[in-house]
């Protein structure tokens, strides 16, 4: 009898804690993210002027051309074609240091950046720990400046104020370095040129 009396409390205490951990939290969760941070708890997906996605602010991206601030690199391979658009194609890596296929692809992003007569920074060559960092430093973005500002034939100073206005600062204000949404930035850049063509 007491077999039986035991069976069925524990069977009791397992619904409860499934019915706790498998619908209660979950949904708690849910709400909160869908209230208090809708946004990031739907990817952070950012939408252009035809309200089409073109990528999460969250995740780092892919850009190739010149009129383009270069993101972090990631561990996945790219199809990069002539045209750069984004892709939300990121990820992360398990290759050891002494991995003699990581060193390639660090010299090999080194050389591309001195053969564009840019001073490769640690945040342009080495992948972050996620391989997802949708940021680049002050630095990066400066050493890119010049680039950027020739192939969309503007001044430096016209990005400067964009540069400014999408450098996130330090998480908690102590935490980290601020760090500059790329393709934040380089959307805005777009916006700039659309609106400078159509004031012309």
């Amino acid at each position: 009898m007491s077999i039986i009396r035991e069976i069925i409390r524990s069977i009791r205490i397992t619904l409860i804690l499934w019915l706790l951990t498998a619908i209660i939290y979950p949904l708690a969760i849910l709400v909160v993210g869908q209230v208090v941070f809708p946004s990031q708890a739907n990817g952070s997906i950012m939408l252009n002027i035809d309200d089409k996605p073109i990528g999460s602010a969250l995740i780092g991206q892919v850009f190739t051309s010149e009129k383009y601030f270069h993101g972090r690199p990631s561990t996945v391979r790219y199809s990069q074609g002539k045209k750069a658009k984004p892709t939300g194609i990121s990820g992360a890596s398990n290759l050891a240091p002494s991995n003699p296929e990581l060193l390639n692809r660090i010299v090999e992003q080194a050389n591309q950046f001195r053969d564009e007569n840019i001073q490769p920074t640690a945040d342009l060559i080495y992948t972050s720990g996620s391989g997802l960092d949708p940021h680049i430093s002050l630095k990066a973005a400066k050493q890119q400046l010049e680039r950027v500002a020739r192939a969309r034939n503007i001044k430096e100073d016209e990005i400067l104020p964009l540069i400014n206005k999408y450098t996130d600062g330090r998480f908690l204000w102590i935490f980290g370095e601020p760090g500059i949404n790329v393709l934040r930035l380089n959307y805005a850049l777009d916006l700039q040129e659309i609106n400078s063509q159509q004031n012309q």
